[in-house]
C-alpha cells in the first residue's frame, strides 16, 4: 500500500481555485529543482483558458516519465478536469 495521500476528485473548481492550484504546482516545482516546470505557471493570473490548458497539457507531458513527481502530475490532472470551468 502506498503512503501517498488520496486526492479528492473535484470537478467544480472556478478560475480562482484553478489559478491557486497552478501557483501551488509552480512553487512545488521550484522547490523540487524543476525551474522549467515552475516557469510554465508564472503569470497565469487572468490568462486565457486556451493558454492555461496548453501549459497544463505540456506540463503533464513533461512529467510523464518522472514518477518521482507523481503528486505534481496528479494536481495537474485535477486542474485539467476543471479547465472547462475557466471563464
Amino acid at each position: 500500500m502506498s503512503n501517498e495521500p488520496t486526492m479528492k476528485l473535484v470537478t467544480n473548481l472556478g478560475r480562482a481555485e484553478i489559478e491557486a492550484k497552478l501557483r501551488e504546482v509552480g512553487g512545488e516545482a521550484a522547490a523540487a529543482g524543476l525551474p522549467d516546470l515552475a516557469k510554465m505557471f508564472m503569470g497565469i493570473e487572468g490568462m486565457p483558458a486556451a493558454q492555461i490548458e496548453q501549459r497544463v497539457n505540456n506540463a503533464i507531458k513533461w512529467l510523464a516519465d518522472k514518477p518521482q513527481h507523481m503528486r505534481l502530475a496528479a494536481t495537474l490532472d485535477l486542474v485539467g478536469m476543471n479547465i472547462k470551468n475557466l471563464k
